[in-house]
């Protein structure tokens, strides 16, 4: 049975193999270990089987107003639940949090986590113009308000 919970220094090293297989410009261990450690607007979640990482999302709750900053999932349990699983966690925590909405930035082509996003209310607000450093690609700004 998979569990949410708050990401803790023990699902590093799998939260960045999940991060390793999932984008072209992952986030390091540093990376994560800096996000637990020092940014007190971080609030990560992991997706647990057990032992077994299966996926983590985190925002950051700035003023008002959270920033999705990743939402991933192991390749073998994509399309299992597992993102929507975390999203909602993240919704529940900015509701707790009284957030009025949260934001993020997705891959214009990436159309999987664009369904992911719509099916929980987000919705396209603006773009960035060549975002992404390793393509140029152009994201879109997604908002879901609480």
């Amino acid at each position: 049975m998979v569990k949410i919970l708050p990401m803790k220094w023990k699902h590093i090293e799998q939260v960045t193999q999940i991060e390793t297989d999932s984008f072209s410009i992952p986030w390091t261990r540093h990376d994560f270990e800096k996000e637990l450690r020092e940014n007190k607007l971080a609030l990560y979640f992991v997706a647990a089987d057990n032992s077994e990482i299966l996926g983590y999302a985190g925002m950051w709750h700035v003023v008002n107003e959270g920033h999705v900053t990743n939402v991933a999932v192991k390749p073998a349990n994509r399309r299992q639940g597992v993102g929507d699983l975390l999203l909602s966690a993240l919704e529940d925590t900015a509701r707790e949090k009284n957030i009025m909405g949260l934001t993020l930035e997705v891959r214009m082509f990436n159309s999987a986590a664009q369904r992911l996003y719509y099916k929980h209310g987000f919705k396209i607000e603006g773009f960035r113009k060549n975002y992404y450093a390793d393509t140029g690609e152009d994201a879109i700004i997604m908002w879901k308000y609480l």
